[in-house]
């Protein structure tokens, strides 16, 4: 797989993917890390006075409303907040005035496109990786770079088409992710994972298990694992297809389980819930629990909340384990949007901070991520 070092962009027009997919609220940006994570690769191209053509996606298209509501605008004011210059914008992603700002940019220059799925109405034909439109976009440019990990798991036009007509390259930010997520597949570790779905995880715990210490089981998710093992979870989701894979996973030793859980009336042991009541974090004796098997651990990897941290009556399972790995200054990966957005909003710096959520968990599953894949052709 070719690295943008590899490859001569000098004085080129370079097609740069970046993933811009970020929260956004009343025309602001509320989490600016993937943009700021895609610096590196856009100062490099200014260094080589390339012309740069930024394009993202952001959200999903199924309408004209939805079209204005995910516009790239607040995106293109960050970025040129964040870089101290001005950044020139696009709204047609197709057409001869976009034509023609490319072919006015000068070297060092940056071009923001709009949201490339804004071709997926009336039409998918980003989504489905047209190739007629993958063509159209390739000609605005000479050279392709992929930096966007979190949409490397999508064939799309832009993430894939243009890739099959220009010479391209992975940027840093891919470099950085593949070489941070490899090292979690292969070192030892301890594995802390919530969210709602076992579904969404089962196969990163199938694949990573060989090399994990122990993994540990909170969030929406430990329903399931909890049900296998004949508790009673009450109204807690949980996916009766999964039982089966899940039981076996137990029989490893390596699953820890809560022993004991908040519902919506407290504080309850595994025996004391309620069919009416549903899990919403995980207890105090679980939180001590968790902390044992984390203490002289040397690397985490942590995907998903331990319990619905937003609301501040089931925060406290996430809370305090951001603080014991804090505190013990543990190595910890994250992965996911949930859980970069709670490492935020509890000061919590971790070691590495994936930008992708669904990309990254189909990479430590072992699959092949279909923009990546085509970048090693």
């Amino acid at each position: 797989m070719k690295k943008i070092t590899d490859i001569n962009i000098e004085n080129k027009k370079v097609i740069l993917r970046v993933d811009y997919n970020v929260p956004i609220e009343n025309g602001k940006v509320l989490d600016n890390n993937r943009i700021i994570q895609s610096l590196e690769t856009i100062n490099y191209l200014k260094s080589k006075n390339a012309k740069i053509i930024l394009m993202s996606h952001l959200g999903k298209i199924k309408s004209e409303e939805d079209k204005i509501k995910n516009t790239l605008i607040p995106v293109k004011k960050e970025l040129e907040k964040i870089l101290n210059e001005e950044i020139k914008f696009s709204e047609e992603l197709k057409g001869t005035n976009l034509e023609d700002k490319i072919n006015n940019l000068k070297p060092k220059e940056i071009l923001l496109l709009e949201n490339t799925r804004h071709m997926d109405y009336p039409e998918k034909l980003e989504s489905n990786c047209d190739k007629e439109l993958s063509s159209y976009w390739s000609s605005l440019g000479e050279i392709f770079i992929l930096d966007a990990f979190g949409s490397a798991h999508r064939a799309h036009a832009s993430t894939y088409g243009i890739s099959e007509y220009l010479p391209h390259a992975i940027g840093f930010l891919i470099e950085k992710e593949i070489k941070e997520l490899e090292n979690i597949k292969e070192k030892s570790k301890t594995i802390i994972l919530g969210g709602a779905k076992v579904s969404d995880k089962i196969n990163v715990i199938k694949n990573l298990l060989p090399t994990s210490n122990k993994i540990l089981i909170g969030g929406a998710m430990c329903g399931t694992f909890l049900k296998s093992q004949n508790i009673n979870v009450g109204k807690t989701f949980v996916e009766d297809d999964k039982i089966k894979e899940v039981t076996k996973l137990i029989e490893t030793n390596k699953i820890i389980l809560p022993i004991d859980v908040i519902t919506e009336n407290g504080i309850k042991e595994l025996n004391e819930i309620t069919n009416e009541e549903s899990i919403f974090d995980i207890g105090p004796k679980t939180i001590e629990l968790f902390k044992s098997n984390l203490t002289n651990e040397k690397l985490v990897l942590m995907n998903g909340t331990l319990g619905l941290y937003e609301n501040p009556n089931y925060e406290n399972g996430t809370k305090k384990i951001f603080e014991f790995l804090s505190s013990n200054e543990i190595n910890t990966i994250i992965c996911g949007g949930d859980t970069g957005n709670a490492s935020k909003k509890y000061e919590f710096i971790p070691y590495y901070l994936s930008t992708g959520g669904g990309a990254a968990l189909e990479y430590l599953e072992g699959k092949e991520l279909p923009a990546l894949k085509i970048m090693e052709d």
